[in-house]
């Protein structure tokens, strides 16, 4: 890691990490700027912060999964956040797409809630976590790519 105070460093990362982990769940967060921000200040190891940030959004899927997994017993109250025709859908895209779909998990609005579903759904948690880790790792290694080759 390049110099600085070493308390100040990991508190940088740890904020990069919980941003990016909160960004996962379904709470609205955004960690893509930080992130960028980090990497434009130049202080920050690059493959470093990418790693930190990787983790904490697989992390927070991983949250989302064993969530689903807890309440899939409860799909077919009132009170589930899925109505049965979104469960139905999504078992629709699983059963046509199989585990490639958690590809798009990095996507706004539909990754986060694909990775609640293939808890759900009861997605082999060891197939979940690969996909997951290729598509959110994908995803930040896109931005670093655009911040650091066109906003450096």
């Amino acid at each position: 890691m390049p110099g600085g105070d070493p308390i100040t460093l990991v508190a940088e990362y740890a904020g990069l990490f919980a941003a990016a982990f909160v960004a996962a769940t379904i709470l609205p967060a955004q960690s893509e700027l930080l992130l960028g921000a980090m990497l434009v200040a130049g202080r920050f190891d690059t493959s470093f912060l990418l790693a930190v940030a990787t983790v904490g959004n697989v992390f927070g899927s991983v949250v989302n999964w064993v969530l689903g997994r807890f309440f899939a017993h409860h799909r077919d109250k009132p009170w589930f956040p899925a109505s049965p025709p979104t469960m139905a859908r999504a078992e629709a895209w699983f059963d046509r797409f199989g585990p490639g779909v958690l590809l798009l998990s990095w996507v706004p609005v539909i990754g986060d809630p694909l990775t609640v579903f293939a808890g759900v759904l009861r997605m082999r948690f060891t197939v979940f976590l690969l996909v997951v880790t290729l598509a959110k790792g994908g995803r930040y290694l896109s931005v670093a790519f655009v911040v650091m080759n066109w906003l450096v």
